[in-house]
């Protein structure tokens, strides 16, 4: 029983993990580079939904969905304002850009007097509720974190699936110049993944919120969700999904069974393990290049 807890509360980190690694795989597959802001993104959502229920007075069932737009608009804003002048150069200086944006979101928000270096709890309805299974003891908030990753997962099957924009988003993805002269407006649609992307982060601080708190630290987790979207794929969402498990459960059963320091590396060990056997990732798919 007590491995069927660890599995259960490994399963809930990596759902978080997943919802993380939703965004770098999003990003990845619109413009062929990784974002490390994805984390900030994720604090500033948790960051959001605290302001709205503490100062604007928004009900909780209010406050969700209100910071989740917000950050998808602010997502928006960021490609256009900032990515968007810089498509075309290396790479390279992409990647060093949203590494640069995750530090100035880190800074901005710790300027805040008072709630920007402290720690905050979102007040949730299930905060403290829990329910017994014989043995097993399960959290609210760790079924709520596993019911929302499913919901949000079934939402963008059905989107890329079933719908016009979602088609879009993969012929975008496949390759940019012949979606571009097929008449689909790929700039419009590199906007919206990455405020897809940054809605996505603000739900897993949303989840995230109630079990660490709040602070200005907590995108760091970041670097956990990294290692999930290499372990799945970069190129494949369910991959994302699928790696943030296997990275959650190994990281909880790791941290029990094995001597101490070994959960904060667990991630990591299973990303160079993966490298050498497969460096497409899980769900990846290998990538062929005519010279």
């Amino acid at each position: 029983m007590q491995f069927v807890q660890l599995l259960i509360s490994g399963i809930s980190q990596g759902c978080i993990y997943g919802l993380m690694a939703l965004g770098f795989v999003l990003i990845y597959k619109a413009t062929e580079t990784v974002s490390f802001a994805q984390g900030e993104l994720m604090m500033l959502g948790a960051f959001c939904a605290l302001a709205l229920m503490t100062v604007a007075g928004f009900p909780f069932w209010l406050a969700v969905p209100a910071s989740i737009a917000a950050m998808g608009l602010f997502g928006m804003g960021l490609e256009r304002a900032v990515i968007r002048p810089i498509l075309g150069q290396p790479a390279f200086s992409i990647v060093m850009l949203t590494i640069g944006i995750g530090y100035v979101l880190r800074g901005l928000v710790t300027m805040i007097p008072v709630i920007g270096t402290e720690t905050h709890q979102l007040p949730v309805p299930y905060q403290d509720l829990s329910f017994r299974l014989g043995t097993l003891v399960l959290s609210a908030g760790q079924l709520v974190v596993m019911v929302a990753t499913g919901l949000l997962c079934a939402a963008l099957f059905a989107l890329f699936r079933y719908s016009k924009l979602g088609v879009a988003m993969q012929a975008a993805a496949q390759n940019q110049l012949a979606a571009y002269y097929m008449g689909i407006p790929v700039q419009r649609l590199d906007g919206l993944v990455w405020a897809l992307a940054a809605a996505v982060a603000a739900v897993a601080g949303l989840l995230l919120a109630p079990v660490t708190f709040v602070h200005a630290n907590m995108g760091l987790i970041g670097l956990k969700a990294f290692p999930a979207a290499v372990v799945g794929g970069f190129s494949s969402l369910p991959g994302a999904i699928v790696g943030g498990l296997l990275i959650g459960i190994v990281e909880s059963l790791s941290g029990f069974y094995l001597p101490e320091g070994f959960k904060d590396i667990a991630a990591f060990i299973v990303v160079l393990v993966m490298l050498m056997l497969r460096p497409n990732g899980l769900f990846g798919e290998p990538l062929r290049k005519k010279v």
